[in-house]
């Protein structure tokens, strides 16, 4: 009898896309469906890296060093130099989108039965992740009530134990929206630094900050230099998600010797996705500003209209494009799924995340959803009268 395994039929479904078989039925009933669920930016990707695209010269697309291609790993490596991290291109390795990434740090530096400690509710791949290396994530408990705030230190005092192997922190974070600042950061740095654990720093969302105080990358943090491992992507920063380059870039000489047997393993990452990537490195500080101006317009507009809305809770995310809010809904799981069925207002209607998927304590986020405002003012405005109407005359609704 054929079988199959185990791990495999234990590893959970994505939250951000098990229910997108209800909104590809939706679509084929004719009703639009406008995606807040899902962190796929409408705005443009730099046209410096359309146009590399666009005006390639080779024949053909050989493959490329496992490491990355040399042009670009200098050119990322004067990327961090540029934001004050001191960096050299030995010290970073080009992946294949974030995700991998993620997955090769966890497989570097843990073995079966190890533990990370994550701050719930967090990117719920870390999960994915973590289950596919036989690795367990200890959650420490953030509320909505505070905005999500760190916990005190000593919350991550009391979990660790011999089978610690570090910290995963998500800066600014998915899927809550929070920013840490340099203070935070700073003791994660004492705990990581007292225990000889990992600090893994999440950081694809840097450029999208919105408050005065600038991103404070763990790479800055002073005497801990073999432990942080950083993890990057284009994915957000240049709206090039489906671009899947991504970086791990850490000052340990050892995890940068064995990652290259992770890279080698699967012989590189696109060639085509790289020189894209390193022609983005040119994208000049307008876009960038351009780009904060209006996820912060898009951000106002989310909380101004929820905040409207009798019953919704919603805390102000201060970086990345993700809020996290509070629905007065019975389950939000049974009610993102009938958003999908059941629901509709002038041919259209909306999809949301369920956050149950983003915690790892039983019964946490029932119910709450996860919001991406990455469409424009007139979709986003749209999508927002469809969650207002379904709230109102949901069956489920507790309040």
């Amino acid at each position: 009898m054929l079988t199959l395994s185990q791990k495999a039929i234990e590893l959970p479904s994505s939250p951000i896309r098990r229910l997108v078989s209800f909104a590809d039925a939706a679509t084929e009933r004719g009703i639009q469906v406008f995606h807040l669920n899902i962190g796929q930016p409408d705005i443009a990707s730099p046209q410096c890296a359309i146009d590399a695209i666009r005006n390639i010269k080779l024949d053909h697309f050989p493959y490329c060093n496992s490491a990355g291609i040399l042009s670009y790993r200098k050119g990322l490596a004067k990327y961090y130099n540029d934001l004050g991290i001191d960096v050299s291109y030995n010290d970073l390795m080009i992946t294949t989108g974030g995700s991998e990434a993620v997955n090769f740090a966890i497989a570097i530096t843990c073995n079966p039965g190890d533990e990370i400690i994550v701050m719930e509710p967090y990117y719920t791949n870390y999960n994915t992740f973590a289950k596919l290396n036989d690795v367990k994530l200890v959650p420490v408990h953030t509320s909505i009530e505070d905005g999500f705030a760190m916990p005190p230190i000593e919350e991550f005092e009391k979990l660790i134990t011999p089978k610690t192997k570090g910290i995963l922190m998500c800066n600014p974070g998915n899927p809550a929206g929070v920013l840490y600042s340099k203070e935070s950061v700073e003791q994660l740095g004492k705990i990581i630094k007292k225990h000889d654990i990992y600090l893994y720093a999440d950081e694809v969302y840097r450029e999208f900050c919105y408050t005065d105080e600038p991103h404070f990358s763990a790479l800055k943090l002073k005497g801990v230099e073999d432990n942080v491992i950083l993890i990057d992507s284009v994915s957000k920063r240049y709206s090039m998600c489906g671009i899947r380059i991504g970086a791990l870039v850490s000052r340990n000489k050892e995890f940068i010797k064995l990652l290259l047997k992770y890279c080698q393993a699967r012989l590189c990452s696109p060639r085509l996705s790289q020189i894209a990537a390193e022609a983005a490195l040119e994208t000049p500080q307008s876009y960038f500003e351009a780009v904060r101006t209006e996820y912060i317009h898009r951000r106002d507009i989310l909380l101004g209209r929820l905040r409207k809305m009798k019953g919704v809770v919603c805390p102000t995310p201060k970086g990345a494009f993700y809020a996290v809010a509070k629905l007065p809904v019975d389950d939000a799981e049974v009610f993102a799924k009938w958003l999908l069925t059941d629901f509709v207002l002038n041919q259209k209607t909306v999809m949301v995340t369920p956050a149950a998927g983003f915690y790892t304590t039983p019964g946490e986020g029932k119910n709450q959803v996860r919001l991406a405002y990455v469409l424009k003012e007139e979709d986003l405005n749209t999508a927002l009268d469809c969650l207002e109407e379904a709230l109102k005359v949901y069956p489920g609704r507790t309040e």
